[in-house]
């Protein structure tokens, strides 16, 4: 019986559960460009482009070894724009016996992939995502019963199951967590390393100008698109981190700099999401690194943590929550986002710099993501499914599994601590130890209130007292309630009156 093979943008490895046991004399490999996926967020245009170039470099690929492959361009004129209806024709041209399509990394994708079947009147076979180290029923079989869940003790079971950086039933260095050796500020003698950047070719320039034609007033820039977008290229992207900044990125990795938005990070997340890398092949190349000496092991284990640790860890939580998940808001925050999360134009320069190195790039690095534009989203009260939403539109590798639960959970703590154990609030003096950014801004970080204050200070403290009754018995956050326990109602209101009219001055949302 012949078989429509669908490979979803996300999907682009040869390794793919749904290609298994392909006939090329018989099987066609469906790959669709819909307006659909491109707009359900105003992705990032530089996204829109990485993964339509990405996907069509694949798609020669499999015709090169003689795969059969339909490919239905973003530009056919009788493309419907979505992939539902794209189904729906395909089956009809191929008169397919039966669907074969990887479980998509998507709940709303999956939700409409389960309707095939009865739209089409052929049977649809869903086989697992074997590319991630752990399936969702063992992250399910893990959480069962636990009353909390932490990242760290799931971690530890994926480091012993795996036999990563392990030395027999201990951990390398005989330490899990190497964290707190990896808090560094950068030094202004550190200079960041020059980072592979691959130049367009025909196929990318082709879309980075569909991208512009028809998706012109999405936000960011395609001018400086430099991501991989073949295997062949994203290995090389691999060699190149392990090379130049591995060796200094755990010292590191929580520092920022205005000006250097990579700095030592792997720039790996957006080949690892759509499946030009594998994240087995990466985390091996990081430990062969160290077992060579030519990284050290606190670098090595903080970025093994975020891709056998972090990654695995939210897709668990992401698919073990979903659907409920996408509508927590556990501190009740109703703002608005607003406007300067989409134009830059902000006198705070921390986050002048990151949304516009944001614009340009459609990535910023982890710490950029949860302790600037999260850290602020979350004192000022915004709600969760907008600053969500926008982290979903802005990053070159954001996609719901990972997206979500790194925003809800670590950003906003909309989730109320099923992915971290306290809010991640923080005021101006935690930017200003770990960045330059506070140099030159319009605003004192070392004023606490008044007009040339800078507002994270206040906007720190009147988030608490907003939030205290939510928060108090948070033994994390039991020195800076015990500082609040010091100050009279009038301080506190003060406060609060003067954090309301920064964020009542911002300008209006935007549409």
């Amino acid at each position: 019986m012949n078989a429509l093979r669908i490979i979803l943008g996300d999907q682009l490895s040869r390794g793919m559960s749904s290609l298994r046991g392909l006939d090329p004399a018989h099987d066609v490999v469906l790959m669709m460009e819909v307006r659909g996926e491109n707009t359900y967020v105003a992705h990032h245009k530089q996204k829109i482009v990485l993964v339509l170039s990405a996907m069509r470099h694949f798609a020669a690929e499999l015709r090169q070894s003689g795969v059969q492959v339909d490919y239905v361009a973003l530009d056919d004129p009788e493309n419907t724009g979505e992939l539902t209806a794209e189904v729906q024709r395909a089956v009809k041209r191929h008169a397919a016996g039966r669907l074969v399509v990887t479980e998509p990394g998507e709940w709303r994708v999956l939700e409409m992939v389960q309707t095939w079947s009865a739209l089409t009147g052929t049977p649809v076979e869903i086989p697992p995502d074997e590319r991630f180290f752990a399936s969702r029923a063992r992250f399910a079989d893990w959480a069962r019963g636990r009353r909390t869940w932490r990242m760290e003790h799931f971690y530890r079971e994926m480091r012993r199951e795996h036999a990563i950086l392990m030395e027999g039933d201990r951990p390398a260095g005989g330490e899990w967590n190497f964290d707190a050796e990896n808090r560094k500020a950068l030094s202004a003698k550190v200079a960041p390393p020059p980072r592979l950047r691959f130049a367009p070719d025909e196929t990318t320039r082709a879309v980075m100008a569909l991208a512009e034609a028809r998706f012109g007033d999405h936000f960011g820039e395609t001018e400086a698109f430099g991501w991989p977008v073949t295997r062949a290229e994203a290995l090389r992207a691999l060699d190149d981190f392990i090379t130049h900044a591995l060796p200094r990125f755990g010292d590191y990795q929580d520092a920022m700099k205005g000006g250097a938005p990579f700095l030592f990070h792997s720039l790996l997340s957006p080949a690892l999401n759509i499946g030009l890398l594998s994240p087995r092949e990466v985390c091996a190349a990081a430990e062969v690194a160290w077992r060579s000496g030519a990284a050290p092991l606190n670098a090595v284990e903080g970025f093994v943590r975020q891709i056998l640790g972090w990654r695995e860890y939210i897709r668990g939580v992401y698919w073990t929550l979903m659907p409920e998940y996408a509508e927590r808001n556990a501190l009740g925050a109703t703002r608005a986002l607003p406007a300067f999360y989409w134009t830059g134009e902000t006198t705070m320069r921390c986050l002048s710099q990151v949304i516009g190195d944001t614009r340009k790039f459609a990535y910023s690095h982890h710490i950029q993501r949860l302790m600037v534009t999260g850290n602020f989203a979350l004192l000022a009260g915004v709600a969760p499914r907008e600053i969500e939403r926008w982290y979903l539109a802005v990053y070159a590798d954001a996609f719901e599994w990972v997206e979500m639960p790194n925003t809800l959970g670590m950003a906003v703590f909309a989730d109320g601590g099923h992915m971290a154990s306290k809010p991640y609030a923080a005021s101006g003096a935690y930017i200003d130890r770990m960045s330059d950014f506070c140099a030159g801004c319009a605003y004192d970080v070392k004023q606490k209130t008044g007009p040339g204050a800078c507002p994270f200070n206040y906007l720190y403290w009147a988030f608490l007292i907003r939030q205290k009754d939510k928060l108090a018995h948070n033994p994390r956050l039991a020195m800076p309630y015990r500082i609040l326990a010091g100050w009279s109602k009038e301080r506190q209101g003060a406060i609060l009156a003067e954090a309301e009219a920064f964020l009542e001055g911002l300008a209006e949302p935007a549409p």
